[in-house]
């Protein structure tokens, strides 16, 4: 797993957990904490896939090209 992948993740579970602390406090400031979790865990999901993605194009880079199909002569 990418290392920004997770540290996103890692800050996604904080905010969560300030969120609840935050509305069981009953401050209503904890929905800055909830919009930090989400952009958070889009952070997360970005980088994940950003590294499958590349993980998959220098797989089909190195891997041995099949040979193309040949068009009919005549």
């Amino acid at each position: 797993m990418p290392r920004l992948a997770l540290y996103a993740l890692a800050v996604c579970v904080l905010a969560v957990v300030a969120a609840v602390v935050s509305f069981v406090q009953g401050n209503w400031l904890g929905i800055v904490w909830v919009l930090l979790a989400g952009l958070s865990s889009n952070m997360g999901w970005y980088y994940l896939r950003r590294a499958r993605f590349e993980r998959a194009a220098v797989t089909a880079a190195t891997a041995p090209a099949a040979e193309a199909p040949r068009g009919v002569t005549g």
